[in-house]
């Protein structure tokens, strides 16, 4: 049996940062991850992610956004490789809506730049985007786009470099609370450490099953897509990132055209509860998975609803309050828990491996991770 300080099971987004952060501390490290990230499996495929500061989730998201995104800055740094493009982000929606208002509130408390802007003014600064006049708009200039893949395997060479050991093809098969560690069983091999992070996405229920701890964790069919558009128009020199609100309380977001290939979009809200083992990776299976999105197009930005270039299949895994679980296993104090990030957490990864390496090493973490508890359930 190998011993490890720390194993991280699922190696993804939240769990190859806190890897690099453990690898950096000299802490010896553990990744085991079923697939080789970054893959297509999960929830990090699809080349970009948001990343803003201003959140209208919640204010108290807003101090480990920024913490995030100085990690993401610092990781650019250390590995050589662009993982940000500032194109800012655009949020949209009706005059009274409550996202746009915390939006408006988290600038306000935290001094973040921000740009409100009628729908006339949209129009004329995006010739692209036809918002009604009932809608008005938020811009935050100094947010913009993740190369979410590139972050992961920016995080991944850090790690290896700083002394990490990642197993990629290697699924777990049991996790056995040990005394005061841990045992886990893979097909091939069993390893033991004193700490063990779970950070396995849409594979989280399944693993914390056999812990004996149930949560609320709903693994959830989604997609994006790729539109031929006019590039003068979408362009990401040009547009920005985007996020609507509709009236009807359905919800969007994209990004500009990136070395011309075309607009993404994709819905946030909705989609099919899933077992992440027998999930219909088809785009175009459902006819959703374009109808919604082009229907959006159509209305919203008539130029980029162009010829559908391509569709990915992906996962979020939602938690009923759409807030995140980060905590301790509440039996199991050796065990940390990374999930239901609720299509909304890729932006934190860096922070959020950041503090998961410091509850793992210092039993608490120097983020305020007060509203992720398992408390509240």
């Amino acid at each position: 049996m190998e011993n490890y300080e720390v194993i991280i099971v699922g190696a993804g987004s939240m769990g190859m940062a806190a890897g690099y952060f453990l690898a950096k501390q000299g802490v010896r490290t553990l990744l085991l991850d079923t697939y080789d990230p970054p893959h297509t499996m999960g929830s990090h495929h699809g080349d970009t992610r948001i990343i803003r500061h201003a959140y209208g989730e919640g204010k108290q998201y807003v101090p480990l956004a920024l913490r995030a995104q100085q990690l993401w800055q610092e990781l650019e740094a250390v590995s050589g490789t662009k993982l940000f493009e500032q194109t800012g982000v655009l949020s949209a929606g009706p005059l009274e809506d409550s996202f746009l208002q915390e939006i408006r509130e988290s600038a306000e408390t935290y001094s973040l730049p921000l740009e409100v802007l009628r729908a006339s003014e949209v129009n004329e600064r995006w010739p692209g985007i036809s918002l009604p006049d009932h809608y008005y708009a938020c811009l935050e200039t100094s947010s913009g786009v993740l190369y979410s893949e590139k972050c992961i395997s920016a995080y991944r060479e850090q790690a290896i470099a700083a002394g990490a050991t990642l197993l990629p093809h290697t699924p777990v098969t049991a996790i056995q609370p040990d005394g005061d560690g841990v045992i886990v069983h893979t097909e091939a091999h069993t390893y033991r450490a004193g700490k063990l992070l779970l950070s396995a996405g849409a594979w989280n229920p399944a693993l914390l099953a056999s812990l004996d701890l149930s949560l609320p964790l709903s693994p959830t069919r989604k997609t994006v897509a790729w539109f031929g558009s006019e590039e003068d128009l979408y362009r990401a020199d040009k547009f920005p990132a985007f996020i609507f609100k509709l009236a009807d309380e359905t919800s969007y977001y994209g990004f500009p055209s990136i070395d011309q290939a075309g607009v993404k979009i994709g819905r946030h809200d909705g989609g099919v509860e899933i077992d992440p083992d027998r999930l219909e990776r088809t785009f175009g299976a459902l006819l959703s998975d374009e109808g919604d999105v082009r229907s959006f197009l159509e209305t919203y930005m008539p130029q980029a609803a162009g010829a559908l270039r391509q569709g990915r299949v992906c996962i979020y895994t939602m938690t009923p309050d759409e807030h995140f679980i980060i905590d301790r296993h509440p039996e199991y104090s050796q065990i940390v828990i990374a999930a239901g990030f609720s299509g909304h957490g890729f932006k934190f990864a860096s922070a959020v491996g950041e503090a998961a390496s410091e509850l793992l090493t210092q039993g608490k973490s120097t983020h305020d991770l007060s509203m992720f508890s398992l408390q509240r359930f």
